[in-house]
């Protein structure tokens, strides 16, 4: 039974488990794999095929720039001749260096000492240990007469450039391992986590933007840049922008699932905890793509609904908030298991009863239903105030636009406000109402709202409903635009279009460039 034996912490693989693996593997003619944990436990005993192995799902791991799984693969291979070669006993490759076939254009890093008759890594086996963040990977080739050459190779940090690399240990036998790996390991860890910390010391959570698009170059760079400047709103620290030009979008992944592989070592490498896609991702896209990766992934809707959580300032902005992400996200909800049932069955009502992911959608639209009633009370007292508004027969001018076009600057011109005004998109969300005096004793009231963009998301526009019916009472829109912007006449389109959405398409308005 080689699950129920034990490895010493210290030893990369213990001489008598190997011994006893190899017998098995020389008699089965099948690889077998163990993963040992770093107290010495075998976890997992994995049989595969003759020439390849097929590892368990190990559950989601918590992404750390610096962390490694605290689990090593240990695989043992039939036939093992056939993956021998005369290697260097000690070398470093960098990343991307090592080919499907084991082979290297690339000259070796460090190559010390003699060479040595040891397997060569397959590929597979090299993804696994990076894509899985596992602490190393060793091959052994059983061969005939018993013996066990070995590779091992982990992971390893370039204190010069912040790059990982591979680093490979050889040996003409498994049982020549001369490393106290508990302390091996240990010393590596340091060394990624001293790499990490030069990488991002600030508090912003690291972040990779990723655009698939079927559209013109120009198109692609202004959507791209769009999303680089919400997520400077949002507080993140962009560290790579990937975009990919495609005929078609892939319906499971967006950008294909070897893009999606490639894309979470690229993150691994890189430290970074978040993946922004450009775009909508629908519920199977993004649980497609969380399955592939160890990545937490949101799409551009929930950029942006991060960021008006983040800004909401009054109880009915925060209310308004909420509802939007909780309609975005209730059909996203995940992790559904019939072993998690709440109840029990019996005669004539057998069945799994109702799941977790069951109880988490049904809190979730009891919630809503209760915010959607807030937000109409809400909403019926701002129909009294402006009633009593209209009454008295104050004209109202709201102001409308792009986010970022300047709308709350034009206020604090007009009324002498000092409404809050940064350079940042959705700086406004709360509307702000402001009196203006003319000189012949005439009174104008000016509201300022929150701004529009590019593929707003319907549950936000709906949320926000009750903040935009200064827009309804509105004798007159000013519509600001940011003339300096060169995808200004788009930003007018969507503007326009989002309020023929809302149903102020005829309100009589005035274009009024800034900058």
């Amino acid at each position: 039974k080689i699950g129920s034996r034990r490895n010493q912490p210290q030893s990369l693989i213990d001489p008598d488990l190997a011994k006893r693996v190899i017998k098995v593997v020389a008699e089965i003619g099948r690889m077998i794999g163990v993963l040992i944990d770093r107290e010495g436990r075998l976890t997992h005993v994995v049989v595969g095929s003759k020439n390849r192995i097929y590892l368990p799902d190990l559950g989601r791991f918590r992404l750390d720039a610096a962390k490694l799984r605290r689990l090593r693969l240990v695989v043992f291979a039939p036939d093992g001749e056939r993956y021998v070669a005369s290697l260097p006993r000690e070398e470093v490759l960098p990343r991307g260096a090592y080919a499907a076939d084991g082979s290297s254009s690339i000259p070796s890093v460090v190559s010390a000492g003699r060479h040595v008759a040891a397997p060569v890594v397959p590929y597979d086996l090299i993804t696994d240990l990076e894509k899985l963040r596992l602490d190393a990977v060793v091959f052994v080739a059983v061969t005939e007469g018993g013996a066990g050459p070995a590779s091992c190779v982990f992971v390893q940090p370039d204190p010069s450039t912040a790059d990982r690399r591979l680093a490979f240990i050889r040996v003409s036998d498994v049982q020549r391992f001369d490393l106290d790996f508990e302390s091996f390991i240990t010393s590596i860890e340091e060394d990624i986590a001293a790499v990490s910390t030069g990488l991002h010391e600030t508090d912003r959570e690291p972040a990779v933007l990723v655009g698939a698009y079927v559209g013109g170059t120009d198109e692609a760079e202004a959507s791209m840049a769009e999303l680089r400047e919400l997520a400077r709103t949002a507080g993140l620290q962009v560290i790579d922008e990937v975009m990919q030009r495609r005929k078609k979008l892939d319906p499971k992944t967006v950008i294909g699932k070897g893009k999606v592989e490639e894309l979470m070592l690229n993150c691994l490498d890189l430290g970074a905890s978040l993946v922004v896609f450009d775009g909508e991702l629908s519920p199977g896209q993004l649980r497609s793509i969380t399955n592939l990766t160890e990545l937490k992934v949101i799409d551009r809707s929930m950029l942006i609904l991060d960021i008006f959580a983040q800004r909401a300032v009054t109880s009915e902005g925060r209310l308004q908030v909420e509802l939007a992400q909780l309609k975005y996200s209730l059909p996203r909800l995940t992790e559904s298991d019939t072993g998690l049932s709440r109840l029990t069955g019996g005669i004539g009502g057998r069945g799994p009863g109702e799941t977790k992911l069951e109880i988490g959608r049904r809190r979730t639209r009891d919630r809503i239903a209760q915010l959607e009633a807030r937000i109409q009370q809400v909403s019926q007292q701002r129909q009294v105030r402006r009633r009593r508004r209209q009454e008295r027969g104050v004209p109202v001018v709201a102001i409308v636009g792009y986010t970022n076009a300047g709308k709350s600057t034009l206020l604090n011109a007009l009324t002498k406000s000092t409404v809050h005004v940064e350079s940042k998109l959705f700086a406004t969300l709360d509307t702000a109402s402001r009196r203006m005096r003319f000189p012949n004793e005439k009174e104008v009231i000016f509201v300022d709202t929150v701004g529009f963009i590019r593929e707003l998301p319907k549950e936000l526009i709906a949320a926000f409903r009750a903040t935009l019916e200064g827009v309804v009472e509105a004798d007159v829109l000013l519509h600001v635009v940011d003339a300096s912007d060169r995808n200004a006449a788009s930003q007018i389109e969507t503007v326009e279009k989002t309020l023929d959405d809302l149903g102020y398409g005829a309100k009589p308005r005035l274009l009024v460039l800034n900058k």
